[in-house]
C-alpha cells in the first residue's frame, strides 16, 4: 500500500482510499481530499512534517500522520 506520505516532492498521485475513522476521516474529506482526486506534492518541511500539497487548485498543509491515512496511486 502506497500512501501520500510516500510520494516524493514534485510528484502527483490519485487518491484511491481513505483510511481512518470518525472525525479524522471527516476532516480529511472536508479539506477536499476524496477518492479520485489528484494531489500534487509541492514541499516537505525540513523535518518532514508537515507536507504541502496542491489539491483542487489550492495549497494545503497536512501532517504526516494524516498523510499516512491516504492511500494513493502515483500518476
Amino acid at each position: 500500500m502506497r500512501t501520500l506520505r510516500d510520494v516524493g516532492i514534485g510528484k502527483a498521485a490519485v487518491v484511491v482510499k481513505l483510511h481512518g475513522e470518525g472525525a479524522v476521516k471527516r476532516r480529511i474529506m472536508d479539506m477536499g481530499i476524496t477518492r479520485g482526486v489528484s494531489v500534487y506534492v509541492r514541499k516537505v518541511a525540513p523535518l518532514g512534517d508537515p507536507i504541502e500539497v496542491t489539491v483542487r487548485d489550492y495549497e494545503l498543509s497536512i501532517r504526516k500522520a494524516d498523510a499516512q491515512m491516504i492511500e494513493v496511486e502515483e500518476i
